[in-house]
């Protein structure tokens, strides 16, 4: 036997992915026999932060933890909070929000496709290169992410952590003519939207397929943004609330961020775009619906790389979701519902861009927390990511240092991690014995 040999690869200043991590390989006899995938960020402490403080500073706070997809902190958060007071909310508010959801799966699906995830597939270490080969694609990338920007401008104050939300519906209902100034651009969206899913579509993936619990929402009529059971591949189904019977959080050694497992095994899952796609495609709106058949592409899908496809395709959806709403609505009176303050406990669940996000609050009659609990999709798929890599490795073995570890981070990348504020991504730590 050859004597022991440790190879360690650092790869620094890798942008297309927020946030920042480490993966460490660990091979025998080259054998994959570890693999961790590290999240070293301090803590950030928002569930403490929230501790005492007012319900209504819910939604600002939580809208912090993340700058791309602040919208999924705040509607998970008002709507566990209903539920602790005891507010039901008016159809129109309703609509409204869901609204709002769309616009940040535009923007954020916008920013993941044409900025992180796509220059992968030709071979391009930024968006920059992209952009010198695909210039119209990526302009029209780009495009769309303004559009999604606008529509959170427009209904929630402003593109990054809108200031609109709140308990009980919005501060301030936006007009009839506020919301259909946004038609003209939201059909040309709609229609690039659909381009963008024929591009992506026809891209070559890597053969790789998964042996996936895939957990999502799943509604009765719609496509899920914010309401549904929790559903999965596996044959789950609990209502949102009860997510906590299901699937747990822990604490590795290797990592700051928590890890969930599905219980009662703990075993690994996934959620995402593909997991709602593969539970939920039958629920599309019409157009995308009908374009996720004339694509050609194989539902269910288990290919993780594939993921691309269905955000192409949610993408689709959420502009012909909004155009719906912006061109049927009529007003929203009153645009926030009086509630008063009394001890009680909610739990909700909504689907981020990014996968499925689960949040449970306790109030007291003072109308102050006394307890949160917040599990952001990122720590439910990083388990998940560790086995695909651990089965994806093999494969790459005979490849230089640098090889793995690019190919390493694609596969990472077709998640959308989130790993918040940072401005690398990777160190890559191989020991070979």
């Amino acid at each position: 036997m050859s004597p022991q040999q440790t190879r360690t690869i650092e790869v620094a200043s890798i942008t297309r992915v927020e946030g920042e991590g480490a993966l460490k390989v660990v091979l025998e006899n080259e054998k994959v026999v570890d693999v961790q995938l590290a999240i070293y960020e301090p803590p950030r402490f928002f569930e403490a932060l929230l501790r005492g403080r007012p319900v209504e500073d819910t939604p600002d706070i939580t809208a912090r933890i993340c700058g791309i997809c602040p919208i999924a902190y705040q509607m998970t958060a008002v709507h566990a909070l209903e539920v602790a007071l005891g507010i039901e909310i008016t159809p129109e508010i309703r609509e409204l929000r869901k609204l709002l959801y769309c616009g940040e799966w535009i923007e954020s699906h916008g920013v993941h496709m044409h900025l992180l995830h796509i220059p992968d597939f030709f071979h391009c270490h930024s968006s920059i290169e992209l952009a010198k080969i695909y210039p119209a694609e990526v302009n029209r990338g780009l495009q769309l992410k303004k559009i999604g920007n606008h529509l959170l401008e427009v209904l929630g104050g402003r593109a990054v952590h809108p200031v609109n939300v709140t308990v009980g519906g919005f501060f301030r209902a936006p007009t009839r003519a506020e919301l259909y100034s946004l038609v003209n651009e939201l059909k040309w969206g709609l229609d690039a939207a659909i381009d963008v899913a024929r591009w992506v579509a026809d891209f070559t993936f890597p053969e790789f397929v998964g042996d996936y619990e895939m957990v999502a929402l799943c509604h009765d009529t719609e496509y899920p943004m914010n309401e549904g059971d929790i559903v999965s591949t596996g044959g789950l189904r609990v209502a949102a609330c009860d997510f906590e019977q299901s699937f747990v959080e822990r604490h590795v050694r290797h990592s700051t961020a928590l890890q969930a497992v599905r219980l009662p095994a703990e075993t690994a899952y996934c959620v995402g775009p593909l997991a709602r796609m593969n539970l939920n495609r039958d629920k599309l709106a019409t157009t995308a619906r009908q374009l996720s058949d004339d694509l050609g592409f194989d539902w269910p899908c288990f290919n993780p790389y594939a993921s691309i496809v269905a955000r192409a395709l949610e993408v689709v959806h959420a502009f012909e979701v909004a155009l719906n709403i912006v061109q049927e609505y009529r007003g929203c009176t009153p645009a926030r519902l009086k509630y008063k303050y009394r001890d009680g406990e909610g739990a909700w669940a909504t689907e981020a861009p990014r996968g499925l996000i689960y949040h449970r609050y306790r109030v007291c009659s003072d109308g102050t927390l006394a307890f949160a609990k917040i599990v952001p999709p990122t720590s439910q798929n990083q388990r998940q990511i560790e086995l695909d890599l651990a089965a994806y490795l093999p494969r790459l073995l005979s490849s230089d240092d640098a090889t793995i570890a690019l190919e390493c981070e694609k596969l990472i990348r077709s998640y959308d991690p989130c790993i918040s504020c940072a401005t690398h991504f990777l160190k890559l730590e191989m020991q070979r014995r």
